[in-house]
């Protein structure tokens, strides 16, 4: 799954569109290093995302095109 997509999917970030401007810009490093929106997101891959001074980590543990609010969280966890 492409990462933007992977992103609103597991609603790190809101919108698709949001997540691929914050890819473009550098703001999102998948196993250490910047990736583009559409690099493949795979189980096991470690992602950060800068927001503003903040830095969140999380470990993809599951990759599904859909889920429901209540079960994105099970997408990810924090490291």
């Amino acid at each position: 799954m492409r990462l933007d997509k992977f992103l609103k999917v597991s609603r790190l970030i809101k919108r698709r569109t949001v997540a691929n401007e914050a890819c473009d810009a550098g703001r999102v490093l998948v196993n250490g290093a910047p990736a583009r929106a559409s690099l493949s997101v795979k189980k096991g891959d470690q992602l950060e995302i800068q927001f503003g001074t903040r830095s969140v980590k999380v470990e993809v543990l599951d990759v599904k095109e859909t889920v429901k609010k209540e079960e994105a969280e099970t997408l990810y966890r924090y490291l």
